[in-house]
This record gives C-alpha cells, structure tokens and sequence, in this order.
C-alpha cells in the first residue's frame, strides 16, 4: 500500500500516507445496515448485512451513490472495527455479509475477515473494475461474487468513467470470479457468481455485447440481473443523453435478447425501479 498498485488505475500513491486515485487511503464506512433490496438469491428474507465503503477508483459520472463513491462521506476503521462490524451485522440478523464498493480495499479486508470470518456467506460486491491478481488474495475469503459488468465499448466506458481500459480488466476479473462453484441452499446462493449489468439510456446495442460475454464466460446455472433502476443522478449535467430513465423499449430490447440468449435464472425489474426512494439514507 505504500505504492499502490491495487486497481487497473496504479496511481501508485502511499496509502499509507494519502488517499490513492480512489480517494481514501485506509478503510472509510459510510453505513451498515440490513439492506433489503439485493437479489432475492442473495437474501430471501429481505436482510442483506450490507457494508458501503467509502471510494470508489472507478468513479462514474452517474453513480447513485457519488457522494460515497467521493469518499465525501463516512467514518475511519480499522480492520479489528471492521471485523466487529461483520459481528454487528449477524447479530441483527443478517443473511450475507455484503461488501459494497470494496475493490480499493483488498488487503484490508482480508485482515478484518482473517480477524473474523462470517458464518453467513461474503458477498464481494464490485464495479468489476479489479486485478485478477488482487482477487486471488481475497478470493479464500469470498463466497460470492456480485460484479456489476457496466461497459463493453472503451469508447462508452471512458465518456462516463475515463477509464477506457475498464472492459478489458473487467472481463478477466469476471472471468476469475466465474470459477467460483454455483451453489445454492434452502433459495440462498452460498456460493458462485451474481452477474449484474445496469442498462444506460442510449446504450442498449452495448448492453447487447455484455451479455454475449457474460453468456460465453458464466457458469449455466448462474444468475445474471438486468437491471433497470437507472436515474439521473451524480455529476451528468454535461450528458444529456443521461437526463432520464430508460424508455420501456430500451429495456425490452435488452431483455428480449437475454432471453433469447437462454439465461436459465435470470432477475429482471420493473419501471418502478428506476426511483431515487431505493437510495440509502446516508444520514448526512
């Protein structure tokens, strides 16, 4: 961490000194709470003990939750506090302990969940935009994998995030994570991949190259969300074409193709989705 190399960005800033290109350099939590809107495979009854880190080396022009994204929010912890977080959240009942935003802490959260490791499964909750080598150190811990796939187009990729090469790291990580065993038990994933893809207005023809990747590398009984819950929200004044939610035919056409594709456990959402009351409260 004292050069940090972690993320495909390799701003090779001390973090142990100063913020990297993520914007922390340490462990920030914005909040933890019983979270009730996952996958129901992820949890059935509605109480996903979700963690939301602070910083984000991907940081898109959209995001619903920029202000953490930023790191603009949040508490310091080390990785004891965040194992007795881990703690705290099974005790309230939680059915997964669910990393959200977690690719920029790697080896810290390794420590906390050497410190502890949850009896309920890990879900490492990412944008995808990760080394594979920095999963192989964290991947005995994880028992799921929840990457949101966001681009295939560099072009697409670097207008809303400026990382072009964000497909091209994105694809090997999902790669990786795709070799996790699918398991489910009692309609509670233990084990595997989650692949999630949130549809953008304007960008459906991309989308439709996401799922031919997602549908060449994924096992065939993993789950794959495509997600409609987009709204304007973040730093996009200057995209107009992001100023509104997607048209009920965006979404159809993408849907279509899926089914077409022959997803066996495919989540979809409904127009309804797309609404800023699904945002957490950050409790500023």
């Amino acid at each position: 961490m004292d050069e940090c190399t972690l993320c495909p960005v390799g701003c090779k800033a001390d973090r142990t000194a100063k913020a990297g290109a993520c914007g922390v350099k340490g462990i920030t939590v914005a909040k933890y709470c019983l979270h009730a809107f996952e996958e129901p495979a992820l949890s059935p009854n509605r109480r996903s003990g979700a963690i939301f880190f602070g910083g984000c080396s991907l940081r898109c022009v959209f995001c619903q939750n920029y202000k953490v994204s930023r790191a603009d929010l949040g508490k310091k912890v080390n990785p004891k506090e965040l194992a007795e977080i881990f703690m705290k959240l099974e005790e309230a009942g939680a059915e997964n302990i669910d990393l959200v935003t977690c690719d920029h802490l790697i080896p810290m959260i390794g420590e906390a969940l050497s410190v502890y490791k949850p009896t309920v499964p890990v879900i490492f909750n990412s944008g995808g935009y990760c080394k594979v080598e920095a999963l192989k150190e964290i991947d005995p811990y994880i028992d799921v994998y929840l990457p949101d796939l966001k681009f295939f187009s560099p072009e697409i990729s670097e207008r809303y995030t400026g990382r072009k090469n964000y497909f091209e790291y994105a694809s090997k990580a999902i790669g990786f994570m795709a070799k996790k065993p699918v398991l489910f038990e009692n309609g509670q994933m233990k084990s595997g991949i989650l692949a999630r893809h949130l549809i953008l207005p304007c960008c459906t023809s991309d989308s439709l190259k996401v799922l031919d990747f997602l549908k060449s590398v994924l096992p065939g009984n993993a789950p794959v969300s495509l997600m409609r819950q987009y709204t304007p929200m973040g730093k996009t004044d200057s995209f107009p074409e992001l100023q509104r939610t997607l048209t009920n035919r965006e979404y159809r056409r993408v849907k279509e193709y899926a089914l077409s594709l022959g997803f066996l456990n495919l989540y979809t959402q409904e127009r309804a989705s797309a609404d800023k009351a699904f945002i957490p409260d950050w409790g500023e």
